[in-house]
């Protein structure tokens, strides 16, 4: 789970060194690299590599610059959650979430601020042979429902994408756009990489509230379990950020979480999407 590339600045990668960054991705999941002085032009072209943008679910990107997101997190916002707080993989709700993540610091924190990642293919592997026969065929229902109830509830309304969640707080009813979000979407629980063919466990604590055919207190007790399953400390990476580092992550195949530990400091990242498929 997760690995370093040295030796290549991603602005100018050659067709050569693309197909071993692609590649290290798909079998570590996440990557990153180090002193990449890259401005978003370069995040951009570099990111549509890997395939077009996907749709966003929570922001509209920088001027100029629609599908670069600014994930930004300013010295005075003292919001119990953040973007990006919680397990999870990237909008799932979605009817095709995005496949590939990108991120890339500019601003950080002299403390706190870490991301960690979580093996999801690793963890489907290390279930027992009763386990995945029990939940080969199922699907999850993937739901913005929780998440934008914590933010209601733990965010200041701020022009931020957790800010403008937490300012739906006492709206009487959501937008058509945030409705559909929070209806969601059912995907298998068990997903199937469609480069690789490799399995993974496609389930997490933020988006997953229930499993198809299953009532709430039949299906809760297993996706605990997953979930903790998961993010257990054997199948994971932890990152310590600085300026100029750049990552990479497979939402297909691993789950990931930020910390809310630096508060009083900025922290100023800006995030990317591919589009993904239809989860099989």
């Amino acid at each position: 789970m997760g690995a370093e590339v040295r030796g290549v600045d991603v602005a100018k990668v050659t067709d050569a060194q693309f197909a071993e960054i692609r590649h290290a991705l798909f079998r570590h999941k996440m990557i990153f690299f180090r002193d990449q002085d890259i401005a978003h032009a370069d995040h951009a072209a570099f990111s549509l590599r890997f395939g077009p943008f996907a749709e966003d679910a929570y922001t509209q990107g920088v001027t100029g610059y629609r599908d670069v997101q600014p994930i930004i997190k300013e010295a005075d916002d003292r919001s119990a959650m953040i973007f990006g707080s919680g397990w999870h993989t990237d909008s799932p709700f979605l009817r095709e979430p995005p496949s590939i993540s990108t991120l890339y610091a500019v601003e950080i924190p002299p403390f706190g601020g870490d991301t960690i990642w979580a093996n999801s293919a690793l963890a489907y592997a290390m279930l027992s042979d009763g386990m995945r026969k029990l939940i080969d065929g199922l699907k999850v229902h993937m739901s913005m429902r929780d998440v934008l109830k914590s933010a209601q509830d733990n965010a200041e309304q701020r022009d931020s994408p957790i800010g403008r969640l937490a300012a739906t707080r006492g709206a009487g009813q959501l937008s058509d756009e945030l409705a559909a979000k929070v209806n969601g979407s059912f995907h298998p629980l068990v997903r199937t990489h469609p480069v690789t063919g490799e399995k993974a466990l496609y389930c997490d604590s933020s988006y997953a509230i229930g499993i198809e055919g299953l009532h709430p207190e039949e299906s809760a007790p297993i996706l605990r379990f997953l979930a903790e399953h998961i993010t257990q400390p054997a199948f994971t990476c932890r990152l310590r950020w600085e300026p100029k580092t750049l990552t990479l992550w497979d939402n297909r195949l691993c789950v990931h979480q930020a910390f809310n530990d630096y508060d009083g400091y900025r922290r100023e990242m800006y995030r990317t999407t591919i589009a993904g498929e239809v989860p099989r």
